[in-house]
């Protein structure tokens, strides 16, 4: 028996049995010893049933009898009925509108009853009570689980079950495994020096103490170690990619630091330490020949879309490798439409007066600059006119959302790869965005989000960090508040007193629409549409408010059906 091997190679399976580890994405021992349980029940805090009193709240492990479904004499109200027996004694549970527990419980079954102990007519029983099977019944002895490194374990694993697997059939099976001798040979994918120095089990050990807890240490010790190896292996994946891409090679801009730097010499505003570090620390890397792969970190207003004009004025300043003629090619890459249209208005700006054509490319847009009608300014061009001038190299710089990287979209001198806000852009997709020499471009991921270097380092670790610390000056400090529920109507006033200085606020909500009840869960997070509602008739009734979300036309006119689109209601703020 393998860690690999197949389940149904080594215990024999119902269908249903099949189709129930397959729900719970169970195929193999690995798997089996890596479905970890949901919580632990505790042996020491159970009873018998001779021990039972009236009105007390108590657990009692036994096997269950004489399951039955009926309805009250009088009440008619439908209940499951049974008794649970053990050494002591034996006491009927009564479940009042739960028939369908007679039927999904098995005559004989191991369980663990718990809930509030009631008298009727001379006898005990509990009522509703809360039940579970179990893989065995303890013995009850009343010892306390700290008794000592020889008492017995009173700790046991609960596991999610589904249909035709339950959490005895799954702790049965995995006790089968330890005994078969499997782990004896197992592989630990975490070096002895580190489970040392980390004072973490071994993987044999793991498996045991997840599953076979003596003690609370011992899960928790489990836990911490396979929370260890998830980060480790997270890790050790990146640097095997970063390995992988220092091999490759990719466009070398030459005099890319004098460049970047003339370009932030000619802006309107000084940059700040940071802002001249990080283009410093880009150029540098591009001139190399290598593939530049940086992490650029800063919040908002710090700068990180000068620092992104500046490296890409050195890309499109240079010609392909071996050539005094042509340009390089800029993909910018951002999670929205509309903050795709506004770099591509930044980028404008920027490049004005420089000689090379940009173009706008998401899911519903296309659009040229400069247009040859009005040279100030931009154009709605084809889709298929804007693809196969971006694929003869016209185009110089393309901005854009996830459209980007459709198999249609063909760049010819791809140097510089943007990507805004955090998308996780690994490998694999760098390669579709490769050339047919293999030449791999230089990539830049920015976030405004403050990420730990050390969580940047699992996260992000085949790429290098690059963190915009200080603000430009005039900036005031960005300040975030958690305000409680009671505290909300101090938060409206001072936003009403914004409001009436002639200032604007937004408010941002995780959906758009209430959830449909007979469909989805019931989930407590507001909803674009009644948020909006709300304080229109409740809190800011002197105000105009409007919407925008994700599912509206991001143009007006006849193409969105007479509908508000998200175009208008952004010019409009």
């Amino acid at each position: 028996m393998k860690l690999l091997d197949k389940l149904e190679n080594h215990f024999r399976l119902t269908p249903f049995q099949k189709q129930g580890l397959k729900k719970l994405q169970i195929f193999s021992i690995e798997d089996l010893l890596r479905y970890y349980p949901v919580r632990y029940g505790d042996t020491s805090k159970a009873t018998t049933i001779v021990n039972l009193k009236k009105g007390e709240l108590a657990a009692i492990f036994g096997k269950i009898k004489n399951l039955e479904t009926k309805k009250g004499w009088k009440s008619k109200v439908p209940m499951a009925k049974a008794n649970v027996e053990d050494s002591t004694g034996s006491i009927g549970i009564v479940w009042f509108h739960q028939p369908y527990l007679a039927k999904i419980l098995q005559e004989g079954s191991k369980v663990r009853v718990e809930g509030k102990v009631s008298e009727g007519k001379n006898e005990l029983y509990f009522s509703n009570p809360k039940i579970e099977e179990v893989a065995e019944i303890p013995e009850i002895g009343g010892e306390s689980l700290f008794a000592g490194e020889d008492a017995p374990a009173t700790i046991y694993p609960v596991y999610s079950e589904t249909r035709a697997i339950s959490s005895a059939w799954i702790f049965h099976h995995i006790q089968k495994i330890f005994k078969s001798g499997t782990l004896d040979n197992v592989v630990d994918p975490i070096p002895k020096e580190m489970l040392s120095k980390y004072f973490l089990p071994t993987l044999k050990t793991a498996f045991i103490w997840l599953h076979a807890p003596r003690k609370v240490n011992d899960f928790e010790a489990a836990r911490k170690r396979f929370a260890f190896e998830e980060v480790f292996l997270i890790q050790l994946q990146k640097q095997i990619e970063r390995a992988e891409l220092s091999k490759m090679k990719s466009v070398k801009i030459k005099d890319a630091r004098k460049i970047a730097n003339d370009f932030a010499g000619r802006l309107p505003f000084p940059l700040t330490g940071a802002q001249e570090k990080a283009i410093e620390t880009i150029s540098k890397e591009m001139e190399t020949g290598r593939p530049m792969s940086r992490l650029l970190e800063g919040d908002v207003g710090s700068g990180k879309t000068a620092v992104a004009a500046a490296t890409s004025y050195a890309v499109v300043h240079s010609h392909p490798e071996g050539r005094e003629f042509g340009n390089l090619q800029i993909a910018y890459m951002a999670p929205t439409e509309i903050l795709a249209t506004q770099h591509f208005q930044s980028f404008i700006e920027y490049f004005r007066h420089l000689p090379i054509e940009m173009a706008l490319i998401t899911g519903s847009t296309c659009k040229k600059f400069p247009s040859k009608i009005n040279p100030s300014g931009s154009t709605d061009i084809s889709r298929s006119q804007m693809l196969k001038w971006v694929a003869e190299g016209k185009i110089s710089l393309v901005i854009g959302t996830h459209a980007l990287i459709q198999k249609k979209v063909k760049f010819k001198n791809l140097a510089f790869v943007i990507i805004d806000e955090q998308h996780r852009f690994g490998v694999n997709q760098r390669q579709k965005l490769a050339r047919k020499d293999g030449v791999i471009p230089h990539l830049l991921s920015m976030t405004a989000t403050p990420i730990p270097r050390t969580l940047a380092l699992t996260i992000y670790g085949d790429l290098d960090l690059s963190l915009l610390d200080e603000m430009p000056a005039g900036r005031k400090q960005i300040i975030t508040d958690i305000v409680l529920p009671n505290k909300r109507q101090e938060v409206y006033e001072k936003v009403r007193e914004e409001l009436k200085a002639g200032r604007q606020a937004y408010v941002i909500c995780p959906r758009i629409n209430e959830p449909d009840p007979d469909k989805e869960k019931a989930i407590l997070a507001k909803s674009v549409k009644e948020e909006a509602k709300r304080l229109k008739e409740k809190v800011f009734k002197e105000f105009q408010i409007e919407i925008m979300h994700s599912k509206m036309p991001a143009k007006g006119g006849s193409a969105s059906g007479g509908k508000t689109s998200k175009e208008e209601v952004m010019r409009a703020f």
